[in-house]
């Protein structure tokens, strides 16, 4: 049986915010027709899409809405179709089509996941990544990275303990300024606090 995989998705600001001062402000991230076109082909490959809470609840207030479908409807059908895990110890009804909700032992739930062969991939949720980091289940790490710097905000593996250390597998630029990077794991010594 082939081995699932785990990719973590991002995008920052140069000096590596995720979100702005205030939780969950990602207004600064700018979104053109070559990201809209990316997210619709990353969103394409069948992978089952993770999110922690605030992002679920973001995503989940958005893009099940007619202005989503009106504004962006490549990207709403492929999201709103996609399988979906919302990890949280504090949500009771996900509300959203195509979900499942993980209350407990995330770790050992993803795990048990890519040891079945499921794909998935982490769509912000900068919690998920640090801690699905130092466990050492994700394989690949895509950012993208906003021409612009926030005086103050919340660091990309915000919390993450040890070092990681990365390969460049591919930089793509888009017009808007943005790059997109993706990094695959240089060393397996993970996970990072043992």
């Amino acid at each position: 049986m082939k081995t699932g995989t785990l990719s973590a998705f991002q995008f920052t600001t140069l000096n590596g915010y995720m979100e702005g001062p205030q939780k969950g402000d990602i207004s600064w991230h700018r979104h053109g027709p070559e990201e809209n076109a990316f997210a619709v082909q990353s969103l394409g490959s069948g992978h089952t899409l993770l999110f922690g809470r605030l992002t679920y609840e973001m995503m989940a207030s958005y893009w099940p809405t007619p202005a989503a479908l009106a504004n962006d409807p490549d990207v709403a059908t492929a999201i709103n179709n996609a399988p979906k895990i919302v990890f949280s110890t504090t949500l009771k009804k996900p509300g959203w089509r195509n979900v499942e909700l993980v209350k407990d032992r995330a770790v050992e739930t993803v795990r048990a996941m890519k040891e079945a062969g499921r794909q998935m991939t982490i769509l912000g949720s900068g919690s998920l990544v640090t801690q699905f980091t130092e466990a050492g289940l994700i394989d690949e790490f895509t950012i993208l990275l906003d021409p612009l710097a926030l005086g103050n905000g919340t660091a990309i593996f915000s919390g993450m303990q040890g070092r990681l250390d990365l390969e460049l597998l591919e930089a793509s630029p888009f017009k808007s300024g943005a790059i997109l990077l993706r990094y695959g794991l240089k060393k397996r010594s993970l996970p990072l606090n043992k």
